[in-house]
């Protein structure tokens, strides 16, 4: 019998690949990006000290209010350009991009685009 593939499982080995290579500072926290099938999920994160710097998603009150007409792609657009206000509130300009796994395309690649958009360096 042939088994079912798991492409969460898969997605997990690429970001445990990936990770060993990629890893963010103070100065340039790591960008790392999660989406669930209604929302996406992203925030700048140090990992020398293992704390989350700035965090920013679909599910939060003042985001979502403005994700109310848009569609996902556009929603993650969105939550990129909320993301790269805070970033650049906080003094933060350059960040290393962490895909989570995921292809570069869709919805994580508007994400970028949105912190592009609104300033962010990569």
């Amino acid at each position: 019998m042939i088994s079912k593939l798991n492409k969460n499982e898969d997605r997990k080995k690429r970001h445990a690949r990936v990770r060993l290579k990629v890893s963010g500072t103070a100065e340039c926290p790591r960008l790392s990006v999660y989406r669930s099938l209604n929302h996406i999920y992203a925030q700048l994160i140090d990992d020398t000290k293992g704390v989350t710097l700035v965090a920013c998603s679909t599910v939060e009150k003042d985001v979502m209010a403005l994700v109310a007409e848009a569609d996902k792609k556009g929603a993650a657009n969105i939550v990129g350009k909320e993301l790269a206000k805070k970033a650049l509130a906080k003094g933060i300009e350059y960040v290393v991009f962490d895909r989570g796994g995921y292809l570069y395309t869709g919805r994580v690649a508007s994400l970028a685009d949105g912190a592009r958009e609104a300033g962010l360096k990569f």
